[in-house]
């Protein structure tokens, strides 16, 4: 399986894209193209002693930054690493493309670029979260700021197929997020697309509130982009206050280090749970190709297990499925 990656997307580039490519050639097998100014790539995996056994360099020496428009991706930027691996993605050079950088970046080239697939209306960048049941997926988690039903409905659906392909749960719950249970809570958005979701044939289990989206009340949370990164970066945010203020009580006496001691194997798998470097990365569901958004600050850990995902993507055939669904919905309608 072949991967191609922007060298320089994130936070960390290209040092920690170059440890996780070289993580995953190892532990995979896996083929990777690495996009970028290739003479630094080579310098920096010289200074960090990174192999480039099983990478291939596709010279280009712009880069799109994050502050940078993302529509620039098409025009400005098309000579960007993250522009070039997209055009050797669409052209068929690689199974699948992975990038830390610019989200906006990310979703406008995957829709333009790569396309979406046939019969999708919006893109969704899908992002899996642990909850008190293991994990849900939380789509759509910013790309599409304003929805409508029919988008949600879709969000839904290629959620479902995720969570099952990839996650491996049997019948995913799909729960649509709301400010209450009831059938007539919320916009306009939220009672059109309730009542599609619950004429849909999937496992619709209702409206959910923020407060039970932890507690693992659906395995899918169906939202609109804004807020669905609303809820992701407060999930973000609560994790880190809740993991700090832990440390702080167990760090600040004598009595709390020894009980730190006692429980430390059970406090080291919390941690793991709350970690994103677990999941590595966020689909965009819908678009023609797997493309897979890793996480801003990714480090080498973190890019492997995004390079994972993209490699589970692709195994699991999960666009296949999704467009298998499409013809079947379009043969019923």
């Amino acid at each position: 399986m072949k991967v191609v990656v922007d060298g320089f997307g994130g936070d960390n580039a290209p040092l920690s894209v170059l440890q996780g490519s070289a993580l995953a050639v190892k532990e995979y097998g896996v083929s990777i193209i690495m996009t970028g100014d290739e003479s630094v790539l080579r310098k920096t995996a010289q200074e960090h002693n990174i192999s480039v056994e099983g990478i291939t360099f596709h010279h280009t020496e712009d880069v799109i930054e994050v502050c940078d428009d993302p529509t620039s991706i098409v025009k400005e930027h098309a000579q960007s690493s993250m522009a070039v691996a997209m055009k050797l993605l669409a052209d068929g050079e690689a199974d699948a493309f992975v990038s830390a950088g610019s989200t906006g970046a990310v979703v406008v080239g995957a829709s333009l670029i790569v396309k979406r697939l046939k019969g999708i209306k919006r893109a969704s960048i899908a992002t899996v979260i642990p909850s008190q049941q293991g994990c849900f997926l939380l789509a759509d988690a910013g790309a599409n700021l304003e929805c409508r039903p029919e988008m949600l409905t879709q969000f839904a659906m290629m959620g479902s197929i995720y969570m099952n392909r990839i996650i491996g749960v049997e019948n995913p719950r799909i729960g649509l997020v709301n400010v209450g249970e009831e059938e007539t809570k919320g916009r306009e958005l939220q009672l059109e697309t309730f009542s599609m979701l619950k004429e849909s044939g999937m496992n619709f289990v209702g409206n959910v509130e923020a407060r039970d989206i932890p507690l693992g009340k659906a395995d899918v949370v169906v939202a609109d982009g804004f807020t669905g990164n609303v809820i992701l970066k407060l999930t973000e945010g609560l994790a880190k206050f809740l993991m700090g203020n832990i440390k702080d009580i167990f760090m600040g006496s004598l009595g709390g280090k020894m009980a730190a001691a006692l429980i430390l194997k059970d406090m080291k798998k919390f941690k793991q749970k709350m970690d994103y470097k677990e999941y590595g990365g966020a689909p965009l569901l819908g678009s023609a190709k797997p493309v897979i958004k890793a996480h801003g600050s990714s480090d080498g850990y973190a890019y492997k297990n995004a390079i994972r995902q993209a490699c589970d993507f692709v195994k699991q055939d999960v666009n296949g499925e999704i467009a298998k669904v499409l013809r079947e919905q379009k043969a019923k309608a």
